[in-house]
């Protein structure tokens, strides 16, 4: 017989967990579980004092190693960590969160959002008041000789707040319960769960950094910082000339036409184009540009996270990124690492590890933009391993063309793969082969590139100018013949968009399935609860969901499929609308990530470790013998539930990462 387990503790530590993850926190000497609750079946809520002496009973203690005993809390990887630091074992195989089951429903993450979410009722949310009593409880307080120098807050120092922090915890059992009754009802498929599983293993093994070249990089950003904010000062006379109500009049006063902000954006049309500009106001602006590189902060992400063993963990969370399933970064976010073009990356490397500022400026000149390009390169491997990074290679390009069944695609994928040329050729009714370096077709390919990046999604000038087709030399007059040309060369892909969108606004409509190509959409829902979701059965057999679906007409006054979601400006649950082509690149990117799920599954089949991925690309910490043609061959396997899916990898093996 199965039993199940739920469970949430509360824990100290004089480690940041916010700043430097999970992982070290749990490895902090000061470390320790304050109080255990659990709910054994249908059961009340019991709580263990750990912090006055009480124990987990022993039968607890031997249900958390017994397989027939199902663990469950929310951000289960925590309990499953802290849990075996404190010496009680228990695997991980036995472990459910019901966090990620929660994303993988299309609801948020955190506790306290999902309760609501979800509609739990009043008494069975998450208690508001447990923020002030985490600080007070589980972080190191200021000795003062009012509270006798101590370190820490004891129980015994506030007795009615202890009794509270108690409640606090037994409650967030009960929560986590009642959100894990109305998730039970839609699965997760066991293939997902072991992929938590495999990331969370991959989180805890980490990834060893390069603590020199952090060191060095930390050190000449602050010199070069200083440099720059005092060569600010002579230029400007301003008190501050990094705050930018200071720093804005002076711009103005000096230049023909003022500006309304100093943004980002707006320094660098400033550069680009404003060839009037006085010598001082240029200088200036690239002093401001130099000194807004925020991605210099990764390197004190790094520095913050990095544990005894020179690892940095937890750097993946799994299915993060809502509605496709794709991981998401954390920490050090993985997903906007700065791309590196210096040729000399080892020079750079010693340089900075030398902590060398005056041969850095010397030999780069931007030191901000040196040391951002680097930041990939302090990812290192174990001693005596090497990286091996393989990427699929135009995978949702692929992927589309594959489940519209646009045959001269997958033809071009199946023989020579030059997919930016191809579609040039069929846009522009020009042969392939006159579209190459030399040529006067040559300058046809760009389109083709910028067309193939941007148009695949139902998107059109808007979404060309977003993909960079103005900055590529393009007028705002080509887009519309580039779109339409694209869309009238892929009549399959545009088919596809708007079978997709008909399935889903009829299966809302009429509660009846529908099935088009390799996906199967659906209304499910339960009475007990009241939950409802459309459904995506894809092709790997997991589902995509969008909570509470709605039919309302959309600014083009058709009926339009409504949803709950995280709304990516407010960040609040709220209502948001999709049409045809978005849920194409839903279903597209949701199948490219399968695929990556596919080749980690196989990586780990090896024997092989992963010690993280970004977007379509796999870091292994390999062995010396391992070669990158190995993997970009596990890359290229035939899938099962993708028949006639051509896929493919390229890579590189080095002894740092970087952008090959």
């Amino acid at each position: 017989m199965q039993h199940h387990l739920s469970i949430d503790i509360e824990t100290r530590s004089s480690v940041d967990i916010g700043k430097a993850g999970a992982y070290k926190y749990a490895q902090s000497p000061d470390f320790s579980i304050l109080l255990f609750a659990y709910k054994w079946n249908d059961n009340p809520v019991e709580i263990v004092d750990l912090a006055q002496g009480e124990c987990i009973p022993e039968w607890i203690t031997q249900a958390l190693q017994d397989p027939s005993v199902v663990k469950h809390a929310y951000n289960a990887a925590f309990e499953w960590y802290c849990l075996n630091r404190a010496g009680f074992n228990t695997p991980l195989e036995q472990w459910r969160c019901t966090m990620v089951h929660g994303l993988y429903c299309g609801y948020t993450a955190g506790l306290d959002a999902t309760g609501k979410a979800i509609g739990l009722p009043q008494d069975k949310q998450k208690l508001a008041i447990g923020k002030a009593l985490i600080r007070y409880f589980c972080v190191p307080c200021k000795a003062t000789k009012t509270n006798g120098g101590r370190p820490w807050n004891q129980p015994w120092h506030d007795k009615d707040k202890w009794e509270l922090f108690k409640e606090y915890c037994r409650q967030d059992v009960v929560t986590e319960n009642e959100i894990l009754q109305r998730l039970d009802r839609f699965p997760m498929p066991q293939e997902e769960e072991e992929l938590w599983q495999m990331d969370v293993r991959m989180n805890a093994y980490g990834v060893r950094v390069d603590s020199a070249l952090i060191a060095g990089a930390l050190y000449i950003d602050g010199i070069s910082s200083q440099k720059l904010t005092d060569e600010a000062v002579g230029i400007t006379g301003l008190k501050n000339p990094n705050s930018g109500a200071q720093l804005l009049p002076w711009l103005n006063s000096r230049m023909e036409k003022p500006i309304e902000d100093i943004q980002k954006a707006t320094i660098e049309e400033l550069l680009d184009n404003g060839t009037g500009l006085p010598k001082n106001v240029r200088r200036m602006l690239e002093i401001r540009q130099q000194l807004g590189k925020t991605s210099i902060k990764k390197y004190v992400a790094m520095d913050d996270a990095r544990c005894a063993d020179e690892r940095v963990r937890g750097l993946t969370q799994y299915y993060g990124a809502n509605r496709t399933g794709r991981w998401a970064g954390r920490m050090v976010q993985l997903q906007n690492l700065p791309r590196n073009y210096l040729s000399t990356l080892d020079y750079a490397r010693k340089l900075v590890k030398q902590k060398n500022y005056n041969g850095l400026k010397l030999l780069y000149g931007n030191v901000p933009d040196t040391l951002s390009q680097l930041i990939r390169t302090a990812f290192i491997p174990s001693e005596g391993h090497k990286f091996v990074v393989a990427d699929f290679s135009a995978i949702e390009a692929r992927v589309i063309a594959w489940l519209a069944g646009e045959q001269w695609v997958n033809e071009v994928f199946a023989t020579h793969g030059k997919i930016y040329e191809a579609t040039a050729s069929q846009m522009f009714g020009v042969p392939v082969e006159r579209i190459a370096k030399g040529n006067p077709e040559y300058s046809l390919r760009q389109k083709g590139k910028v067309a193939t990046l941007a148009l695949g999604y139902q998107g059109g000038e808007a979404a060309l100018i977003r993909m960079g087709a103005l900055d590529m030399g393009l007028t705002e007059e080509e887009l519309p013949d580039i779109k339409n040309r694209w869309r009238q060369a892929n009549p399959r892909i545009v088919d596809l968009w708007y079978a997709i969108d008909r399935a889903a606004v009829q299966t809302v409509q009429t509660a009846q399935p529908q099935g088009i190509k390799d996906l199967i959409f659906a209304l499910e829902g339960d009475l007990l609860f009241g939950q409802s979701f459309l459904t995506i059965r894809l092709p790997a057999g997991r589902k995509l969901f969008y909570p509470k679906p709605f039919l309302k007409e959309n600014k083009f006054d058709r009926p339009a499929v409504h949803y709950y979601t995280v709304g990516q400006n407010t960040r609040k649950w709220d209502v948001d609308s999709t049409y045809g082509g978005k849920l194409t690149e839903n279903i597209v990117q949701a199948i490219a990530r399968d695929c990556l799920a596919e080749t980690l599954r196989r990586i780990e089949a090896r024997g092989l470790q992963v010690v993280f991925h970004v977007h379509d690309e796999v870091i292994i910490d390999a062995p010396m013998e391992v070669t990158v043609e190995e993997i970009c061959g596990l890359m290229a396997e035939p899938i099962p539930w993708a028949p006639g899916l051509i896929l493919k990898g390229a890579g590189f093996e080095s002894n740092y990462y970087m952008k090959d």
